[in-house]
């Protein structure tokens, strides 16, 4: 593990060497934006949506849905630094769509060691204990994209916390193009 450490520690030290003005970079996001996406790898919102450091809010989960805290996180970034629209993006070949609520409780009630997944489904190889805590939490998995956006888009809006005035829009990123898509009727 000690090897990805020096590896981020030397990627930071050459990117501090070249730090500039950054030092000088306001709080509040300049392009007063949001983006409520997924923590997956294959996404980067920098890139997909034209971002500099300092532009907008970036907050990430597993499958960029809309949970309390993320909720939390976009109210504060309107609430006190001044966002006025918010996206939800979530995407194509989302792994949010590849396991229920059950098939991760059982997997965590089996172990606490790393699943694996074949054409069969999802397999725990290692060994208890595990723990059943794990039935007790909404993982929020994804059936459909489109719903899902849908859902997470009306449940920002439902929120007595969000004010009328912040644009709310719903698209998903196709991992196989880069393109984004407008979901219809996520826009609010």
């Amino acid at each position: 593990m000690d090897g990805i450490l020096d590896e981020i520690l030397a990627a930071n030290a050459g990117y501090a060497s070249d730090f500039g003005d950054k030092e000088n970079l306001e709080l509040p996001p300049a392009r007063r934006f949001a983006i409520l996406t997924c923590m997956d790898a294959r996404l980067d919102p920098a890139k997909f949506a034209g971002l500099i450091e300092g532009d907008a809010h970036v907050i990430r989960n597993a499958g960029g849905r809309a949970s309390d805290d993320a909720i939390r996180s976009l109210v504060i970034s309107y609430k006190l630094l001044g966002t006025r629209e918010w996206f939800v993006i979530h995407h194509t070949n989302c792994g949010m769509e590849m396991f229920s609520n059950e098939i991760m409780g059982d997997l965590l009630e089996s172990s606490l060691e790393t699943a694996t997944i074949d054409a069969d489904g999802w397999h725990d190889i290692g060994k208890g204990p595990g723990t059943v805590d794990g039935r007790f939490v909404n993982w929020l998995t994804i059936r459909d994209q489109d719903s899902s956006v849908l859902d997470d888009v009306n449940r920002i809006r439902r929120s007595s916390m969000v004010p009328a005035t912040v644009s709310i829009h719903g698209l998903i990123y196709d991992c196989s193009t880069g393109i984004l898509r407008d979901v219809a009727g996520a826009k609010v």
